[in-house]
Formats: C-alpha cells, sequence, structure tokens
C-alpha cells in the first residue's frame, strides 16, 4: 500500500485541520490536505462535504439501515434463546449443551452486525469482548474485532507524515459526523438492552451500555486525549521502560491528532520479539509492571490495553521498551477507591478472607466478595492451593457445584453493584491477562507484580507524594521490606504445600508398595 506523505511546517502559523483521504474501497494510496478554518469562503463542514468526503456520512437512511440491522439481529438472538432452551431444567446437562450452543450462535450473528455496521457497533463488540465475566463463546468469537488494522480504525484512521524539519509524525483524523452516529447508535443499543430485559428480566445489560457510552465518549475528544498522553508521560518520566509519543499540540485539535512516530512491533507477537533477541516474559513482566502501577500508584488507568495499542521499540536501556498509543480511554480512581483496591489486593494475596468480605461491603457488593478471589486470582475464597498454581480437583468440583447455584440474576446485581471504577479495572486487567497468556507468561508474574504495587499504594496514604528524600528513600524501603516479607510468606505457603504434596506421594508409594509386597509374600508362601 502506498502511503502519501504529507509535509508542513513545525511551527504552523494557523491552526490547520488536516484531513486524510483515503482511496477507494481499496484504499491504494493516502493524501493530505490543510485546511484553515478561519477562511471566510467555506465551512469545515462544507469542505468535508463537497471536497474529499462527497457520499454520505451520517443520513437517515443509512441510520435507518444500521438500527434495522442491529434490531432484527437481537431479536433473532432473544428468539434463538427463548425457544432453544424452553422447557428445559436449568441444572440439566442438556440445558447446559442446548446454551452453548446458542451463546456461540448469538456470538457469530453479533460479530457480523459489528462487522456490517462498524463504528461504534465494533467499538462495543472490543468493549464486551475485553469483560472476563461474559460467557467464553462470546469472547473467543469476538475477539477478532480486536485485531482491526491501523488504516481501518473504528472511529478514525492514522497515517504517516513528515513535518517540514523531516520529524515523522502520526496523524490520527477522527471520520466527521461521529458525534451524531453515536448518539444514534448508542439510544438503539440502550433501547435493545431494555428489550432483552423486558424479555429476561434476569439479564440487565443497562450498566455495560451506560459504561460503553462514557468510554466511548473519551475518545471523541483528541484534545483530551493529548492531555491524558502527556500526563502518563510525566508519571512514567523515571521510567525507562515507557515511552509515549510527543504531541505536537499546534497540529492538534478536537478532531486531528498529530503525534511522534514510533516504530515497534505489537507486544504479542511473540515471534518477532524473539527474532529480535527479545525475552517475551521480560516483556509481559515490564508490561503488567507498568499497568500495575497505573492502578495501584497513580490512580491513572489507561482503560484499552489491547495489542494494537502497545508497542515492543528494540531500542531502550534494557534492550527493548514499551510504546503506549491510543490515550483515549483512561479512568481517574477515587482515592478512596484506589486505597480500598490496594487493601483488597493485599488481602487477596494472603486470602484473608475476613477483610475480603469487610472490603466487598465498601465496594457494595455484599456477599458476592467471596467471588473476588475467583475473579482475580484463579482461587476460591475457602482455597488451600499456592497463589498461581489453580486449584485442586476438589476445590474445582465443590466451585463447580457452587456455580451451578448461581443465576443470571446474581451476575447481573453483581455487576451492577460494583462501582464504576471497577468495571474500566475488570476490563483492563482482562485484556492484560490476555496478552500475557500470548507471552508465555504466568499468572504468578501478574498476581506478585500487583501485590509489590499495591503495598506501595498503600504507603502512599501515610507519605503522600513526600519532597523530602529521606522521608521518601525511607518509605520505599519500607515498602520493599514488606515486599520481601509477603515473599517470604508466599514462598513458606509454596514450601508446605510442596511437601504435603510429597508427603501424600510417598504415602502412596508405600500403599503400593505394601500391596505388592503382601502379594509377593503370598505367592511365596503357596509356592513353598
Amino acid at each position: 500500500m502506498r502511503t502519501g506523505i504529507f509535509k508542513f511546517p513545525a511551527k504552523a502559523k494557523t491552526r490547520l485541520y488536516l484531513v486524510a483521504c483515503a482511496g477507494a474501497a481499496t484504499a491504494t494510496g493516502v493524501s493530505f490536505h490543510a485546511f484553515n478554518p478561519n477562511s471566510p469562503s467555506l465551512s469545515y463542514d462544507s469542505f468535508l462535504r463537497s471536497s474529499i468526503f462527497p457520499e454520505k456520512i451520517l443520513t437517515v437512511s443509512h441510520g435507518v439501515i444500521r438500527s434495522s440491522r442491529a434490531i432484527y439481529t437481537i431479536a433473532c438472538t432473544v428468539v434463538d434463546y427463548k425457544y432453544s432452551l424452553y422447557g428445559l431444567p436449568i441444572d440439566s446437562y442438556e440445558y447446559l449443551q442446548k446454551l452453548s450452543e446458542v451463546h456461540s450462535r448469538s456470538a457469530k450473528r453479533i460479530q457480523n452486525l459489528c462487522e456490517a455496521n462498524k463504528g461504534f457497533y465494533v467499538k462495543a463488540g472490543q468493549f464486551v469482548v475485553s469483560l472476563r465475566q461474559v460467557p467464553k463463546e462470546y469472547s473467543s468469537t469476538l475477539s477478532s474485532l480486536q485485531d482491526q488494522p491501523i488504516a481501518a480504525a473504528s472511529i478514525a484512521q492514522v497515517h504517516r507524515g513528515t513535518l517540514k524539519d523531516q520529524q515523522e509524525v502520526a496523524i490520527k483524523v477522527q471520520y466527521p459526523g461521529l458525534e451524531n452516529q453515536m448518539k444514534l447508535d448508542t439510544s438503539i443499543m440502550s433501547f435493545l438492552s431494555k428489550c432483552i430485559e423486558w424479555f429476561f428480566p434476569e439479564y440487565r445489560f443497562e450498566w455495560l451500555v451506560s459504561e460503553f457510552v462514557e468510554t466511548i465518549s473519551l475518545e471523541l475528544d483528541f484534545i483530551q486525549e493529548a492531555k491524558n498522553s502527556e500526563r502518563t508521560a510525566k508519571n512514567f518520566k523515571s521510567n525507562d521502560m515507557v515511552w509515549v509519543p510527543y504531541i505536537f499540540w499546534e497540529l492538534t485539535t478536537r478532531q486531528v491528532l498529530t503525534m511522534e512516530f514510533c516504530r515497534g512491533c505489537k507486544v504479542d507477537d511473540v515471534e518477532f520479539l524473539k527474532e529480535m533477541g527479545i525475552n517475551p516474559i521480560k516483556v509481559a513482566r515490564a508490561l503488567v509492571e507498568v499497568y500495575a502501577e497505573m492502578i495501584f500508584i497513580h490512580g491513572f488507568v489507561h482503560g484499552d490495553p489491547h495489542p494494537g495499542n502497545i508497542l515492543v521499540s528494540p531500542e531502550g536501556r534494557y534492550g527493548f521498551s514499551l510504546v503506549l498509543l491510543d490515550h483515549g480511554i483512561y479512568k481517574q480512581l477515587d482515592e478512596g477507591f484506589r486505597l480500598d483496591y490496594c487493601e483488597l489486593w493485599k488481602a487477596l494475596i494472603l486470602l484473608d478472607s475476613k477483610k475480603i468480605q469487610q472490603l466487598g461491603e465498601c465496594f457494595g457488593v455484599g456477599k458476592y466478595a467471596r467471588y473476588f478471589p475467583l475473579i482475580f486470582t484463579g482461587r476460591t475464597i475457602d482455597s488451600k492451593s499456592p497463589l498461581g498454581r489453580g486449584m485442586s480437583s476438589d476445590e474445582k468440583r465443590n466451585l463447580k457445584q457452587e456455580l451451578r447455584s448461581l443465576q443470571m440474576e446474581d451476575i447481573s446485581s453483581f455487576m451492577e453493584s460494583l462501582p464504576p471504577e471497577f468495571l474500566i479495572i475488570l476490563r483492563t486487567d482482562g485484556l492484560l491477562r490476555s496478552i500475557l497468556r500470548k507471552l508465555g507468561a504466568s499468572q504468578r508474574v501478574r498476581l506478585l507484580a500487583y501485590a509489590k504495587c499495591a503495598l506501595y499504594g498503600l504507603s502512599l496514604r501515610s507519605n503522600p507524594q513526600s519532597d523530602f528524600p529521606v522521608k521518601a528513600a525511607l518509605s520505599r524501603l519500607k515498602t520493599n521490606i514488606s515486599y520481601l516479607h509477603l515473599r517470604l510468606v508466599l514462598e513458606v505457603l509454596d514450601l508446605l504445600s510442596w511437601m504435603k504434596k510429597i508427603r501424600r506421594l510417598l504415602y502412596t508409594l508405600t500403599e503400593r508398595m505394601s500391596v505388592i509386597f503382601a502379594a509377593t509374600s503370598s505367592s511365596i508362601l503357596k509356592g513353598a
């Protein structure tokens, strides 16, 4: 594909709108136009309509087609669920088998809907798949929506350009008319969620639509995205592992974002990493430490860490660096929430069930707090398994029986009761876990990084951003000692678990040897 290079002064005297015009459906070429909105002869919208966007963008007929397609898809899905599962006992094997089949068919319909309607529907599909609470049939099918090429983004296109001083830049150009399209699309989504709730009262998704609307609204303001980018760069200014592209403010508007062009491969491209001599496990560890710092320490969280938004550059002090892109979706955590979340992770690591239940009351989830360990660490609240080692067969069997008693009503109630900060954390954590699996890192890497940053995050409560070097050093020392103590506890628990397994193995071997010895002795006596 040919790329058109547009050159313009590094210090523009007038504010310019950069508008990218892709070629026809094949997108064989790209050219750039400079437009001065102060020109009295032509408005910006008129320029778009008359010059380079002659086709209809958001006409009534277009909206009707998209809406009709969405309504038809959801109607078919509702009918499929209603009649495929009709009359089947909920706790029967046949019901579970049929449910999985309906999930698969419905996920495929929704995938086709997202790909046909594009835009915010693709974003909605990406948003859903990032939540680990959806059925696996949906997450596996809709995961293809995460892999959209750079020139076919859902709300904007990114093009490569060069300034007059030869500085390479990436220019992100928003499609026109998106705000009106967003209002229409999200209204339809809200209407459909209410329809589903009418047919299936236990399936309540209004919380999901509301969170999606809030999230996608953030992405439409490129000025705010640029500010988020600079704030993140400031937060990690002392971290040589992180690089955030420089923003060219004189060439940035609400619809056009111009930033430094950065090279690198997608963070989950394991084959390329190995070719470059970069250890994927080290990348995984660096990645999770960066996001743990965002969540537990800064309280300013990048809410869309899918692989396309994180590059690995072969340059850097440690042989590579992480390039963070797309800073549209961020969440500023309430300070009280941040501290409670740090406490939750400390309790999760130590499996302090009493503290977990107590924090569940703070978060407003009540009895559902018992599922926090399962959601975040893969253990039950009563688990005796070592951290990051999974559950025993008995624990899995007991959990399966417990989960069978849960209804969709319970899941809806749980998600509705969560603080809004929790939803973006669940989304971010889900995307991170997916990347770590692709990089071959164990869950323990993530858990230990979270534990360390949670402890440091708690230390900020008593020493908020101290300007005194000695006090700050003592705070770090205290945190490191606490972390080492925690690691020691975990290693001892691992050792005890290992010794228990060895003891069980030796007991089994002894039993078998006794049986063999008895049988051999009996044969010898009979022969005698």
